[in-house]
């Protein structure tokens, strides 16, 4: 029997440490390294960081949309670098945000969960806003591949918050039933962002992993994150990815920085020194 994603997050996080890392190739960040903005330069920066990175970090996340936007050419890249991650050991979290009803919602979930699929990953971020039971047929494929999702709850930009604010309890309710009686986590995960001001609802039942976008570029630190969500901080999984990856020579540095900084504020043993 295959372990659970939730037993295998676990594992990633007690052995490196609290952080995801994303993979976010904008045109703005190949011209920083030197690289065309085309398929090859794309090739060339995602390999270097899924090279420099998979045995620092947790997690991984590329953001999907900028290999599409290179159709065919940019999807390989992207299939390539999921493979080697997870050939290495490391944990893929997909940024997709995808969300639609019935046999659409199906077909994702068969592109990005099925473990047949050149696109699995370990988890995908999903949209829950056409229902939080529109997800049920890829919460369904993720615990069939032993894999997880992360849906978007109260997001890092500042123009969500209104909608969220109304929808955010029925998300984190959805979530909790659904993740009820697994250890050590369930499969279904939430996004929270690190900038946010406050958490305005009990996480204590969730029992499902938090990522919190926001780390650097967009004002948060791990010590934002810990005070954020201190009574479930050994289940945020804080996200960084411009302030790591604007400086290619700086890349394992800047990594290690705030992988060591997540564990010195988010692990039990930090905990216990506050």
């Amino acid at each position: 029997m295959n372990e659970s994603f939730g037993a295998r997050l676990r594992a990633r996080l007690d052995v490196c440490g609290p952080l995801c890392v994303g993979i976010d190739p904008a045109p703005a960040l190949l011209d920083a390294w030197g690289l065309d903005d085309s398929p090859s330069g794309l090739e060339r920066f995602a390999r270097t960081v899924v090279e420099t990175v998979a045995e620092l970090a947790a997690v991984v996340k590329p953001q999907s949309a900028f290999f599409e936007r290179w159709g065919s050419r940019g999807v390989a890249v992207l299939e390539r670098a999921i493979a080697d991650l997870r050939e290495a050991g490391t944990l893929v979290l997909l940024d997709v945000k995808r969300g639609d009803i019935g046999s659409t919602m199906a077909a994702y979930a068969e592109a990005y969960l099925d473990r047949g699929s050149p696109l699995a990953a370990d988890a995908v971020t999903l949209s829950p806003y056409l229902g939080f039971g529109s997800l049920e047929g890829a919460i369904a494929s993720a615990v069939a591949n032993d894999a997880g999702v992360f849906v978007l709850a109260r997001t890092s930009n500042p123009e969500a918050a209104e909608l969220q604010r109304l929808v955010a309890g029925q998300v984190l309710a959805g979530a909790a039933a659904v993740n009820a009686g697994h250890t050590p986590f369930g499969p279904v995960g939430v996004v929270m962002g690190a900038t946010l001001p406050e958490v305005e609802h009990p996480l204590t039942g969730l029992n499902g992993p938090i990522l919190a976008p926001g780390l650097g570029a967009q004002g948060a630190t791990p010590a934002d994150v810990a005070r954020l969500f201190a009574p479930v901080r050994h289940a945020v999984l804080p996200s960084v990815s411009r302030a790591v990856l604007a400086d290619p020579k700086r890349l394992r540095s800047r990594v290690l920085h705030y992988r060591d900084e997540c564990v010195a504020h988010l692990t039990p043993e930090a905990a216990g020194r506050r």
